[in-house]
């Protein structure tokens, strides 16, 4: 996990006003192996193993067993993405979330994490987070990536993404956390959408940019920010 998205990180159980403390136990190459993020609130700490961070609020987050958790990783990687394989899946997410020339940090959430490396090689100043609803403790570590287990509630601070994916499809709740975690004017994409996905983003006040067959992307409220360099990268 890159150290610096601990800046935008919050806590699941108490909500996006309360930040994190990391404390690391291993370090390389400014991303945290090996040690854990800490609320100063509630006091709940969330490991952080092999680079993978889990902050799914359950308070079995922290106990879950390694066996359990492989199995569970295993089942999801076998589950079909949304979302196209390889090369061509990772260029058309980037395109449908606008990162031409983008910096600081994305997220890409669901199925479609899998393509997480492939698009922070497409551009290269961007921080891709990939999230999941399973702690993977044993994942592939690469450049450009970092990548967290996360509930319904996303564990970051109010305007902290340029770009998020949902894909597999989303919830009210995650849709409303969607939006909630970008910048003005950053595009939201939900790829698996049901059909009246792009109504509810309307009523939650995003205008949407593309409705097609599985596929939504809208903006987020407020005026589109000017793409500038970002300490994150």
């Amino acid at each position: 996990m890159y150290i610096l998205l601990t800046d935008a990180l919050t806590c699941p159980r108490c909500g996006p006003d309360f930040g994190l403390l990391v404390l690391s136990d291993r370090m390389e190459d400014r991303r945290v192996i090996e040690g854990a993020l800490g609320c100063p609130n509630c006091r709940t700490s969330y490991p952080i193993r092999n680079a993978a961070a889990d902050l799914r609020a359950g308070a079995s987050a922290a106990t879950e067993s390694a066996a359990s958790t492989e199995s569970a990783g295993a089942a999801e990687s076998a589950e079909p993405g949304p979302t196209e394989d390889g090369a061509e899946g990772a260029m058309r997410l980037a395109a449908l979330m606008g990162l031409a020339g983008a910096s600081g940090l994305a997220m890409v959430a669901g199925p479609g994490a899998r393509h997480a490396a492939a698009v922070s090689a497409l551009v290269p100043e961007l921080e891709v987070v990939a999230v999941t609803d399973r702690p993977d403790m044993d994942p592939a570590r690469e450049p450009g990536v970092s990548r967290l287990a996360a509930g319904d509630a996303l564990p970051f601070r109010g305007g902290a993404l340029r770009a998020a994916a949902l894909t597999g499809g989303a919830g009210d709740a995650r849709l409303r956390e969607g939006l909630r975690v970008l910048q003005a004017g950053a595009r939201l994409v939900v790829d698996g959408a049901e059909a009246d996905t792009a109504e509810r983003l309307r009523a939650l006040g995003a205008e949407v940019l593309l409705e097609e067959d599985g596929v939504v992307v809208a903006r987020a409220p407020g005026r589109p920010v000017e793409l500038r360099r970002n300490a994150v990268r």
